[in-house]
């Protein structure tokens, strides 16, 4: 199979985790027989630099033009995030991309390596049970797609967030949902709050019906705010985990605490045809940059992704996640997961060992 992906490797530790990413898929084309055509594209401050933009047009072009979007990161120094080149950068490279190609569904996945445990937050006992989930969360409707309003009313300072949703836009978030439990354990817990809104009340009867369409899939209904509780109490009963906007912000963020480090957690956001960006789920991280330090795995698993849900190449995405797994068991740690007596190693070291495993 032959695929073109623009690659976007933006601005910080993108470009030096963005490198070993692309040489584990090398590795996966040559192992499974692809052709993967790589279409270098500037974003962020990188872009700004030459263009005087975050968003340029013949980005934009080269991404049109291309399979799919791996994205690295974007973002300044926190002491120059008022200087022309970084203000707003985040905001209009991410926002303008999600924009342009109308990425309406997020995946974040959220998984403990055994061999990590120490770094996770929660009780021993919690952890042993396995934990390995993926958040599905709609991401072009909701409450902050709706109408804003501030004003006075009656001498009183007064606002109002609208939030609206349709049956599209529900169906089609759910049917992403079920075929994502497809290629996982095939369970899906929907989320919402329909004892109290009438937009989880339209959430819940759309998911019941899509539900008919995949009566392979074991699902349930769960309240958004017991969902928030069995994360933290018992995070090993889901596997996917379907939400609207609003919730899925939240709830993503608070799973995102459980590996350990954004180091770990990769995350894609696809738009009805299939089309994706995918991107670690943290930020340029400049203070580190240049260094030779950084954390590549969640870069490199934002690849599998591409792989996996993107390209329907599951195979091949399960390879790389198992040679993380092994590289880590190993005793493999970049900085921010390093524990006393395991193998520190730098970004290039870590995506050569991870290399040796595929």
């Amino acid at each position: 199979m032959e695929k073109k992906i623009a690659v976007l490797a933006g601005d910080g530790i993108g470009p030096e985790v963005m490198k070993e990413a692309l040489r584990i898929l090398d590795k996966i084309a040559i192992k499974f027989g692809h052709k993967f055509q790589f279409k270098s594209a500037l974003i962020g401050g990188a872009a700004y630099d030459k263009y005087g933009e975050h968003f340029p047009q013949e980005t934009k072009d080269i991404c049109k033009n291309c399979d799919a979007i791996l994205f690295g990161s974007v973002g300044g120094p926190v002491d120059k995030l008022t200087e022309s080149k970084w203000a707003n950068c985040e905001r209009n490279a991410l926002l303008g991309i999600r924009k342009e190609f109308n990425f309406h569904a997020n995946f974040r996945p959220a998984r403990i390596y055994k061999s990590l445990s120490n770094i996770c937050p929660l009780k021993k006992e919690i952890i042993e049970k396995g934990i390995d989930l993926l958040v599905v969360r709609e991401l072009i409707g909701g409450i902050y797609f709706g109408l804003h309003e501030m004003k006075e009313i009656e001498g009183k300072r007064t606002a109002k967030d609208v939030m609206e949703y349709n049956e599209d836009q529900i169906r089609i978030i759910a049917h992403d949902g079920f075929q994502a439990a497809q290629k996982r354990r095939k369970k899906l817990t929907s989320i919402d709050k329909a004892n109290v809104l009438d937009c989880s009340k339209l959430w819940r009867q759309i998911v019941d019906e899509v539900a008919k369409e995949y009566p392979e899939i074991e699902y349930c209904h769960m309240l958004v705010d017991n969902c928030a509780m069995q994360l933290i109490k018992d995070p090993s009963q889901f596997d996917v985990i379907l939400t609207e906007n609003t919730f899925g912000d939240i709830l993503s963020d608070e799973a995102a605490v459980l590996p350990g480090s954004l180091g770990l957690m990769p995350s894609a956001s696809l738009n009805k045809d299939g089309f994706g960006l995918f991107e670690p789920s943290g930020g340029s991280a400049q203070d580190i940059a240049g260094k030779g330090i950084a954390n590549p795995i969640a870069q490199i698993l934002s690849a599998a992704m591409m792989l996996k849900y993107g390209f329907g190449m599951i195979q091949e995405s399960e390879d790389i996640e198992n040679a993380v797994q092994k590289t880590l068991e190993d005793g493999f740690r970049t900085g921010d997961i390093y524990e006393e007596g395991m193998k520190k190693v730098g970004t290039s070291e870590m995506g050569d060992e991870i290399e040796k495993r595929i």
